[in-house]
């Protein structure tokens, strides 16, 4: 059955793209329970889970073994960069959140994410077919879909997943500082005033910031990831028909030269995004978090 889809993707050019943004899923139905299609909380995406883990224990091992060799005398390369960028997020939470006790994890959080998602971000800078192309000869062997994705951020549950992680980080802040009771206070009283008449439209205010920014923080970096991969596709299709069915007269001969001319500029560009992208993502971790310690 496996072949058989594989075969059918491959036949088209909108085959070859479909195919390649289909998840390695498994169906975790625990409870038997018949539930709503527009969420599926029974359904994982395997790869996006296993790539986000793997690049999650990589990153947080290269930090841990550069800190363990960190030396008070003249750094070596990577002991400058750590520092350089330990020191650019301690500033930009220092310039944020000014609960200086609340720095203290807020600040290895902001790095953390940073440091996460770059290299999440970077597996997209991978060859397109190449993870993927050897799943496919393995995945099927091993019992499981040929199917396989590597770029865990243009996937919009893990992506949606750091943004909630966010917003439940920026809960437990607004208890921790404001109290239980100052929070609830704050959730009726603001933004239009601490009046009984305007306490639902309130109420119904603050829900709707708290969604709101959720929802743009996670589709944001998800929206350019997805945008990202799929423009290599594209290129990667390019050089496919060029060696698939080479002819110069026909003009399939400059699809090559293009697909290497448009895929090295769009590589050197993607690398600005990427880094981009996991710069925005942190920053508006601490500013949401920031504005958790507010008092309205």
């Amino acid at each position: 059955m496996a072949a058989e889809g594989q075969e059918e993707h491959a036949l088209t050019a909108s085959g070859y793209i479909t195919h390649h943004l289909q998840h390695l899923q498994k169906n975790f139905d625990w409870a038997n329970v018949k539930q709503a299609k527009i969420v599926d909380f029974t359904v994982f995406n395997i790869d996006s889970l296993f790539w986000s883990l793997i690049i999650g224990v990589i990153g947080s091992f290269v930090l841990w073994s550069i800190a363990r060799r960190a030396t008070s005398g003249v750094p070596g390369r990577a002991q400058a960069a750590i520092e350089m960028l330990f020191e650019m997020v301690d500033n930009q939470a220092k310039g944020i959140i000014k609960n200086a006790n609340s720095r203290k994890i807020v600040a290895p959080l902001a790095l953390t994410v940073f440091v996460w998602i770059f290299l999440m971000n970077f597996m997209d800078m991978l060859p397109v077919d190449l993870l993927p192309q050897a799943w496919h000869h393995a995945g099927p062997a091993l019992g499981y879909d040929q199917y396989f994705r590597v770029v865990p951020t243009a996937d919009l549950s893990t992506t949606l997943g750091l943004s909630t992680s966010v917003l439940l980080i920026c809960l437990f802040y607004n208890i921790k500082i404001k109290g239980v009771g100052g929070w609830s206070h704050e959730l009726v009283a603001a933004p239009f005033g601490d009046h009984f008449l305007l306490y639902p439209i309130n109420f119904l205010m603050q829900l709707i910031e708290f969604t709101a920014k959720t929802v743009s923080h996670g589709m944001r970096l998800f929206g350019n990831m997805f945008a990202g991969e799929l423009v290599f596709m594209l290129i990667a299709l390019m050089g496919g028909v060029w060696s698939w069915q080479f002819n110069p007269t026909e003009g399939y001969f400059w699809l090559g030269i293009g697909h290497v001319a448009a895929g090295t500029i769009w590589t050197l560009f993607h690398i600005l995004v990427i880094t981009l992208q996991a710069f925005i993502f942190m920053m508006l971790t601490l500013i949401y978090v920031g504005q958790a310690h507010d008092h309205h």
